[in-house]
């Protein structure tokens, strides 16, 4: 089953490539943006965008998916809706054509008759990518495809994809904002029990040559099946210097005992829970943009814990990271069951699902991870955190 994992590798750095021809441009990307429509909306921003960028990564992961494993693009769900209004009115259904001369008349339309535009992002679209890793050659594991359904969030963080801003620094090795915040997120998950199996998470704005201003990315994957766990791990710290920029930097994590947990959360979190974690964390408590970013974070080992208490994350947001961690030995549970649990009952963790809807629930709110959630690298580390977090915080709930 390593084929349909380098195959997401593959796609997923052809949509990178999409992400990157559509920023590098100015005059172009003036073109892209288009306000979402009501029910498409994430109730977490006053003014949300997807752009044709996004629609045309989705849409470009479904095609390649399908032309290349027939029937797994039908259980391919995503973000992004394929229909787009251009600004004469007229309605169009995105979709990845045959050729790269459909391509430019269908996204002509869409740019209101832009055929530079249309050309050079067909291009883009229809470029043969090669792209992969030689660890997954070796790999043999047997996952019957009828049981997969995908995740893909086509960029997430789209409000710091269109900011664009390519000069924000870091605080040990975590960005706040900018484009190093962005991420295509491909998550697969178990259709009969919604366990995540393969993440594939791609950073296509790492790091930038100052000289040509063109941009290079990382892509990150794991795979957890059977007992069958291997994941890629985070390059080597760079030395080198001059021309380019770099955008992370590789840290060990805290190994417990007296050193203060570390955490990275949303600025709209709730002032409670950054008021307890403060308490439990110190001063190692960061601020980032971007849901697939922040649990990038924890995957590389920046922080320990991702923590966001609200229900304003999606299945598209958590389902790459997800299946990642869990090749690490660490992974993602509802932040409201883990305070509601008690651990003297014998229950497990409150792992995510990914195969239900909530019930009662319309639009994109069906797929919110309602309960929030909290990202780890280790069970252990994870109970202890929780441990000290519910000290903190129950105080707080008595007198609300």
């Amino acid at each position: 089953m390593s084929d349909i994992l380098q195959e997401l590798l593959r796609v997923s750095e052809k949509a990178a490539n999409i992400a990157r021809e559509c920023r590098q441009q100015e005059a172009l990307f003036q073109l892209l943006i288009e306000e979402k429509k009501e029910g498409e909306k994430n109730k977490k921003f006053a003014v949300d965008f997807k752009t044709l960028a996004d629609v045309l990564v989705q849409e470009v992961i479904k095609g390649n998916m399908e032309n290349k494993f027939p029937g797994l693009g039908e259980r391919i769900f995503g973000e992004e809706s394929n229909e787009f209004t251009n600004d004469l009115g007229e309605k169009i259904i995105m979709r990845l054509c045959p050729t790269e001369e459909e391509t430019v008349a269908l996204l002509s339309k869409v740019l209101n008759g832009n055929k530079l535009a249309s050309e050079a992002l067909a291009k883009v679209v229809h470029q043969d990518v090669s792209f992969s890793d030689p660890a997954l050659e070796s790999v043999e594991v047997s996952i019957p495809q009828d049981i997969l359904g995908i995740w893909v969030d086509p960029i997430d963080s789209t409000y710091q994809y269109i900011k664009g801003s390519a000069d924000t620094k870091p605080t040990q090795g975590i960005f706040p904002s900018g484009l190093q915040c962005v991420t295509i997120l491909i998550g697969v998950y178990d259709t009969r029990t919604g366990v995540p199996l393969m993440g594939v998470i791609n950073q296509p704005f790492v790091s930038q040559d100052l000289n040509t201003l063109r941009w290079k990315g990382q892509c990150y994957w794991g795979l957890s099946y059977l007992g069958t766990n291997i994941h890629s791990l985070p390059p080597p710290v760079s030395t080198s210097s001059s021309s380019e920029t770099q955008s992370h930097v590789t840290q060990k994590p805290s190994s417990g005992g007296s050193r203060p947990f570390s955490a990275v959360v949303s600025t709209s979190e709730k002032e409670a829970v950054k008021g307890a974690l403060s308490r439990v964390c110190g001063e190692r408590v960061f601020r980032a943009a971007g849901a697939g970013y922040k649990s990038l974070c924890v995957v590389l080992g920046l922080v320990d814990i991702y923590i966001f208490s609200e229900d304003t994350t999606f299945k598209w947001d958590s389902c790459a990271a997800h299946a990642i961690l869990r090749a690490m030995g660490g992974g993602m549970v509802d932040f409201k069951e883990c305070l509601e649990r008690k651990p003297d009952a014998g229950l497990g963790l409150p792992h995510l699902v990914y195969h239900v809807g909530n019930e009662g629930a319309a639009g994109v709110d069906q797929w919110a991870n309602k309960g929030g959630l909290i990202a780890y690298r280790s069970e252990k580390q994870l109970e202890a955190f929780l441990s000290r977090l519910l000290q903190h915080l129950a105080p707080v709930a008595t007198q609300t």
